[in-house]
């Protein structure tokens, strides 16, 4: 038995099992996960599930089938693990189709559940056995890494000497037991939201020229993405920096991985970077160079207006960014600064952003 299979036991089943046994209706508490409960952690610096719960009893039947579905998935966990094998979360979703009454409905469900399971044991999806359907980013630059392979041996590999133009994947479980950070030579981290200026960056040689690892954050960043890049950021001492669109939805982009996201606020000081600074295209980009832009749907507008309520955003930057955007009614993407030429965000907007004239690399 496993120290992750005897927790799961301990926080859950047997739980479950005392309550029965003691003639008792059984329930499940856990922290209330949404944006009225996140509060700023002092310690790290981090927003974190605050003190408002959320009661799960078998009083109700949604209670009881939120219940036994719990089981259901723990006892799958167990047997992957007595098992050594481990489990996509959408290959857990079809898997529930022969647990009868613990049947899900959907994946956002099942997927719930993992997270759930999470908060409810302190442990992580990852030592549950569970991992995301796609393989993670990428990341180029001069960083070595010890990766251990199905043989059980660490390789290593230096993510710019290595590896192709696409750079190295990021596996989904980046602990020290799967992965060590050996070294590097740069002097920081560029994490970009999309493939095309992921590409544009590379084809450029912009982790040469001014010395950077670049990561590929593939829109809304995967946990292994974001606990890598904390790894990076206190373990290598590189300081962080995110590359975004100039709208909302990647607004959120970087404040997941500098605050922590609402639905893994369980986990915030396991991944978020509170140091990360961002250099995105905001509202004052967009008015200082001109840039091509789209107007803001009603879904742009909304969220917007949420973030001026949201705690990750109580700054004066942001307030005023926002409030800018909204002004306007305008956003735009990075692609926007090719209106300048393919090099002009290599060769004028990152280093003008990046780099006092002093601090050339």
């Amino acid at each position: 038995m496993t120290d992750t299979a005897e927790v799961l036991k301990e926080k859950l089943i047997r739980r479950i099992y005392g309550y029965l046994s003691e003639g008792e209706v059984p329930f499940l508490s856990m922290p209330s996960r949404n944006k009225e409960n996140i509060v700023l952690d002092e310690k790290y610096m981090v927003w974190k599930y605050g003190d408002k719960s959320l009661t799960r009893s078998a009083k109700t039947v949604d209670g009881a089938e939120y219940i036994l579905k719990s089981l259901y998935v723990a006892g799958f966990i167990d047997e992957m693990l007595k098992g050594k094998k481990t489990s996509t979360l959408r290959e857990m979703y079809y898997i529930s189709e022969g647990w009868g009454p613990g049947k899900f409905h959907s994946q956002d469900e099942s997927d719930m559940q993992a997270e759930d399971l999470e908060v409810l044991t302190a442990l992580l999806r990852e030592d549950f056995g569970l991992r995301p359907e796609e393989n993670g980013a990428s990341i180029i630059g001069d960083v070595t890494i010890e990766e251990r392979n199905r043989k059980g041996e660490f390789k290593k590999i230096n993510c710019k000497d290595d590896v192709g133009d696409g750079g190295y994947t990021i596996p989904y479980s980046v602990e020290n037991n799967k992965l060590r950070l050996k070294e590097t030579g740069a002097k920081l981290v560029l994490a970009i939201e999309t493939g095309g200026m992921f590409d544009r960056l590379v084809e450029n040689g912009f982790d040469e020229r001014y010395n950077c690892v670049l990561v590929h954050l593939k829109g809304q960043p995967a946990r292994s993405t974001r606990r890598l890049l904390k790894r990076m950021n206190e373990e290598l001492k590189l300081p962080v920096y995110v590359f975004t669109d100039g709208d909302p939805w990647s607004f959120r982009i970087f404040a997941s991985v500098a605050y922590g996201a609402i639905k893994t606020a369980h986990i915030s000081d396991y991944l978020a970077v509170p140091t990360a600074e961002f250099i995105g295209i905001t509202a004052s980009d967009i008015l200082s160079y001109d840039l091509p832009t789209d107007v803001l749907t009603d879904k742009d507008v909304q969220a917007l207006n949420a973030e001026l309520k949201d705690p990750r955003f109580q700054t004066e930057f942001w307030k005023n960014e926002i409030g800018t955007m909204l002004g306007m009614n305008k956003k735009a993407e990075q692609q926007a600064l090719a209106k300048y030429g393919l090099d002009y965000v290599t060769d004028k907007y990152l280093p003008d952003k990046l780099f006092s004239p002093g601090d050339m690399m």
